[in-house]
């Protein structure tokens, strides 16, 4: 079985590996289509807090059941051989603190299949823990399906905002992450959604996904200020021009992953005065089975967002694309020979 595999930081190699065995309440899943993000760069270049290599990334995967673990016929999650699921990758300790008080996406010992010590699925077969992995329907498209983990996070992140019905919401970063909180706020009651981004490609796919209002610079756009601001690149410039941009009694979402020791300046007295409120938004707390349903249910546009799938044996060019900001959502499909152009 082959998988790659980030050897040490900045090293990646393609293994051939003998096939997993699922343990206790575990299932084997056949790969069939995992997204490439920012974390997996992140992981790659060893700026990921608590990454231990060697590492198979790919935490965004669906695939289909191949074999059950022993206490898997015991559970309420039944599943079956030949099922197509899709696989929420974040495994906490259920013990600290933050488990105990519902917080498990702040658990201290939380885990990410392919991002901090459990391999992924940028592999041929995959293992992961049966509580983490979601049924889908049989009709279910798995290749698109892989949207909803980010989908996930995203749900996670309009149930940290405020929903209130009439709001006018402003999203930086016409990404996969951007482009899913920017098609998920009219769910929140926004009544307009305006999106910024510096490139013009990925304009043009939040124009396919149905956003009307869409700009270079926020300073083009209709109103000057809005109720929602939301940060999806992580990018200080952007963080900052997002900032200056919230109504009296707004709301500013730092959504997008900043670099470590990145720092942003913002006037104390205006988030006194104002009202303003500033907060956060990490991975996934009790949305996963709310994004399989959103997904399943068309509340995304998920064609128009995926335009590359690639072969294990094409995963560096793939990262390197990713970099570049070419593209759209780009994927690995470990058990395709070939890589293509889907749109």
């Amino acid at each position: 079985m082959r998988a790659v595999v980030f050897a040490s930081e900045g090293t990646l190699v393609l293994e051939d590996r003998p096939e997993p065995k699922p343990g206790f309440k575990e299932v084997l899943i056949e790969t069939a289509a995992v997204g490439i993000c920012g974390t997996d760069a992140h992981v790659f270049d060893g700026e990921f807090e608590g990454t231990v290599f060697p590492l198979v990334p790919g935490h965004e995967a669906t695939g289909t059941v191949v074999a059950l673990g022993e206490g898997c016929d015991t559970s309420i999650n039944k599943l079956a051989v030949g099922d197509h699921v899709a696989i929420n990758p974040s495994t906490v300790c259920g013990e600290c603190e933050f488990c105990l008080n519902g917080k498990n996406n702040l658990c201290r010992s939380w885990n990410g299949l392919g991002v901090v010590a459990s391999d992924g699925a940028s592999q041929e077969r995959f293992v992961a823990p049966l509580a983490n992995v979601f049924k889908l329907k049989p009709d279910t498209d798995l290749h698109l399906a892989a949207l909803i983990e980010p989908l996930a996070c995203s749900i996670r992140g309009w149930d940290q905002l405020p929903r209130r019905m009439g709001d006018h919401v402003l999203v930086y970063g016409a990404g996969t992450m951007g482009l899913l909180m920017a098609q998920l706020a009219p769910y929140a009651g926004a009544a307009s959604v305006t999106v910024v981004d510096v490139n013009e490609g990925r304009l043009q796919v939040a124009a396919d996904v149905g956003i009307q209002h869409r700009y270079t610079n926020a300073d083009d756009a209709d109103r000057d200020l809005w109720d929602v601001v939301i940060d999806c690149t992580g990018n200080v410039k952007a963080i900052e021009d997002g900032l200056k941009r919230l109504k009296p009694g707004a709301s500013f979402q730092h959504f997008g992953v900043a670099a470590t020791d990145a720092v942003a300046q913002y006037a104390p007295f205006r988030v006194y005065r104002d009202e303003l409120s500033i907060g956060g938004s990490m991975a996934v707390l009790n949305s996963f089975g709310r994004a399989v349903e959103m997904f399943e249910a068309g509340a995304i546009k998920a064609a128009p967002m995926v335009s590359h799938s690639f072969s294990l044996d094409d995963y560096s060019d793939a990262l390197t694309m990713f970099r570049a900001g070419t593209g759209r959502k780009l994927q690995i499909r470990p058990n395709d020979s070939e890589s293509k152009v889907l749109l």
